[in-house]
C-alpha cells in the first residue's frame, strides 16, 4: 500500500508497544505566527540510517503535485503516476536526490528510489508553475507540524538530536539541531523560530495556453 499521506513515521508507531515518551514539539515564524507543515525529526545517538523498503506515491492532477509535500524515510521508493490527460516530464535537481522521467502520460513511469536523506524540490518541465517536495528523513521518527505550529514525537528513553525543515525556511537545516535527553516517564517540549524566504510562484497557465495540452 502507498504511504502518500502518512507523516508519523512508522518508528513512531512502533515504539506504541513499548515504553514511549511525548515530546510536543511547537514551531513559529519570526513574528511568532504558527508555523505549518515544517518536518521534524528526532535522530537517536548512534543511529544510522537504514533503508526503509516502503512505498509512497506522488500523483499529478489538475497539473498539481498531489500531495505537494511528503514525508519518507531514507530507502522509501516514490511512484509519479500522472492522472492528468496531459503528459508531465518531472524533475528534480536537489542533492538529496538528481533525476528525471521522461515525457508521459498514465502510471507507466519508472518509481524513483530515495536512498540519501534531505529536501527533494520537485518541478516540470513542462509546466512551470509545478512544484512539489519530498523530505527525505534520516530516521524513523519524524511529524509534521498542524495549522498551529504543532507536532507530537513519541520516542523511547534516550539522546536525541531533532532537526526541523520547512521548504521557506533561511536557516540551514544544521543550524536547527537541538539536542534532547529523554528519561523514563518523561515529557519534552520543544520549540523552534524560523525565518522565511518569499514565496515565489510562476503564473499558472490558462486551460489552453502555450504549455497547457502537451
Amino acid at each position: 500500500m502507498f504511504a502518500e499521506y502518512r507523516w508519523i513515521g512508522l518508528g513512531v508507531a512502533l515504539c506504541a508497544c513499548a515504553q514511549a515518551e511525548t515530546v510536543s514539539v511547537s514551531i513559529t515564524d519570526t513574528g511568532g505566527a504558527a508555523l505549518a507543515r515544517a518536518v521534524v525529526v528526532a535522530v537517536a545517538a548512534g543511529q544510522t540510517a537504514s533503508d526503509h523498503k516502503q512505498e509512497a506515491k506522488v500523483d499529478q492532477i489538475d497539473k498539481s503535485f498531489v500531495p505537494g509535500e511528503l514525508v519518507v524515510q531514507v530507502g522509501t521508493l516514490v511512484h509519479f503516476p500522472n492522472s492528468d490527460k496531459v503528459r508531465h516530464q518531472v524533475y528534480s535537481f536537489s542533492p538529496a536526490k538528481s533525476f528525471e522521467l521522461p515525457l508521459y502520460a498514465g502510471a507507466e513511469a519508472e518509481p524513483v528510489l530515495f536512498d540519501k536523506p534531505g529536501p527533494v524540490t520537485l518541478g516540470c518541465n513542462i509546466h512551470d508553475w509545478m512544484r512539489g517536495y519530498i523530505y527525505v528523513a534520516d530516521s524513523p521518527w519524524f511529524a509534521r507540524t498542524d495549522e498551529q505550529g504543532h507536532a507530537t514525537l513519541d520516542l523511547p528513553p534516550g539522546d536525541y538530536t531533532v532537526h526541523v525543515w520547512h521548504p521557506q525556511m533561511r536557516e540551514t537545516e544544521d543550524s536547527t539541531r537541538q539536542p534532547l535527553s529523554l528519561a523514563a516517564q518523561g515529557t519534552a517540549e520543544m520549540t523552534w523560530k524560523l525565518g522565511l524566504k518569499p514565496v515565489f510562484s510562476p503564473r499558472r497557465a490558462p486551460m489552453g495556453d502555450a504549455g497547457g495540452g502537451y
